[in-house]
């Protein structure tokens, strides 16, 4: 049979661009779908402009530390609505850059709605289109608890177009995205106060990373909230909002945010018309290959739910084009070893195991362990500090795992999540000549275990 399209990918986020660009450029016929923004979550609600709020969120840092370098200011003053039509003309300058990267590769972009009819066509706008394999990449959406007065919360989905910054934030959640705002509504004046139902929030971090950057957060005036949920929302007649605590407890916000949670964006797509099963949390079952138990049918990124980063759905559309149309250079994804930052302020950055993952798979572990105040910060009153770890098998020597809490940590992990991955040694690392004065070097300088 002869079809439209070799691959049709439904949702033009990372994974699908990707995918979709690269199957092009193999020489297959390629369509893509999108109903809502080129460059998915990431680019329009998600890593790029969360990272540029984090840019703007560090400048109170920065105007803070400039008199002890001698620069005096007159008071700062930040403006929301600047920062927000800025961060806007910037997302619709990336818009543009990835519907030329598709069109550019010789692939049709149909915008609207795709919903798929039968196991091999998709509809469209009213028309239909046949493909050998359809794709889906159509992501994840924050959701928000459906407790009373849930409609005056908002997600990270709205946080980004609000009109004015709020006076009082109250951001729910214990993740990454919780983590993040809640840097951003503080660093950018908010009285904030983060709240999670759990012990300590960034669950399945390093512990010491944990509780270093909860004491960060504290040193800086954050409020923290533990072992708390909320019970429910009500609006006052003044527009705040009286949140209502499971233990009884009451508190005030001009903003709730709720970051607990996404779920896959699998709304209205036809599944039903073909044989794709969905796991329990509701993400599509894919096979090592992204393939569906529809044969035709595969999916990748956050819609499966393996590990839900903007580089690792990159690596899945490019190991599905390689695998479909240039099998001689297919390699699977390895999903070890995945470097990741969380751009609270400070930043982490993060590769390999924890100490507890490394106790719990049998390594008889070394831990090196430095905290120290920058040197940035020893002419002002500062007084926060960096922490990095190390996590080694005492056997082999190999470090398992690199773990740090401080300034431009995603940058400095990046390059040792390299060496971990070519599996250096913890004598790789004391061989290593450092960069000096950097905060980096005190990697390869620790040489004293802080315990086994």
């Amino acid at each position: 049979m002869a079809y439209d399209f070799d691959l049709y990918v439904i949702g033009a986020g990372s994974g699908g661009v990707r995918a979709a660009r690269f199957a092009a450029g193999f020489g297959a016929k390629v369509a893509v779908a999108e109903s809502r923004y080129l460059g998915g979550t990431c680019v329009n609600v998600g890593c790029v402009p969360k990272k540029l709020l984090v840019y703007g969120a560090h400048f109170a840092d920065d105007f803070e530390q400039a008199s002890g370098f001698g620069w005096s200011l007159d008071e700062a003053q930040f403006d929301w609505a600047t920062l927000i039509a800025n961060k806007d003309r910037e997302i619709n300058r990336l818009n543009g850059i990835y519907r030329n990267l598709l069109v550019n590769s010789g692939v049709t972009l149909h915008e609207g709605h795709a919903r798929i009819v039968d196991p091999h066509q998709v509809e469209i706008n009213g028309e239909r289109f046949t493909a050998k394999n359809i794709l889906i990449a159509t992501g994840g959406w924050p959701q928000i608890p459906d407790i009373p007065g849930h409609e005056h919360a908002i997600s990270s989905n709205q946080a980004f177009f609000l009109k004015e910054l709020p006076k009082r934030v109250l951001v729910v959640g214990g993740g990454y995205i919780a983590v993040e705002f809640a840097g951003i509504f503080h660093g950018l004046g908010a009285e904030t106060t983060l709240l999670y139902r759990g012990e300590l929030f960034l669950r399945g971090f390093d512990v010491s990373v944990r509780k270093h950057l909860q004491e960060e957060l504290t040193r800086r005036g954050m409020g923290l909230q533990f072992n708390a949920d909320i019970e429910r929302i009500d609006k006052q007649a003044d527009g705040s909002l009286k949140v209502t605590l499971k233990d009884g407890r009451q508190l005030e916000a001009d903003c709730v945010f709720y970051a607990t949670g996404r779920r896959p964006m699998l709304d209205n797509l036809g599944l039903e018309n073909t044989g794709v099963k969905l796991d329990k949390k509701g993400f599509v079952e894919v096979d090592e290959q992204y393939q569906t138990a529809e044969p035709s049918i595969l999916a990748l990124g956050d819609v499966i739910g393996r590990v839900q980063l903007t580089p690792v759905a990159l690596a899945e559309g490019m190991a599905v084009a390689r695998r479909l149309f240039k099998p001689e250079q297919y390699r699977p994804v390895d999903y070890k070893m995945i470097p990741t930052a969380v751009f609270s302020l400070p930043n982490i950055g993060t590769v390999g195991l924890t100490e507890d993952e490394a106790r719990h798979a049998g390594h008889e572990v070394v831990i090196y362990e430095s905290r120290f105040r920058p040197m940035k910060l020893t002419l002002t009153e500062c007084q926060e500090r960096t922490l990095m770890k190390l996590v080694v098998d005492a056997q082999t020597d190999k470090v398992l795992g690199c773990h740090m809490v401080g300034p431009d940590a995603g940058e400095i992990v990046q390059g040792l999540a390299i060496a971990l991955k070519a599996g250096a040694t913890k004598r790789h690392f004391d061989e290593t000549i450092g960069v000096h004065p950097t905060a980096a070097e005190e990697f390869v300088t620790m040489r004293t275990p802080v315990a086994g």
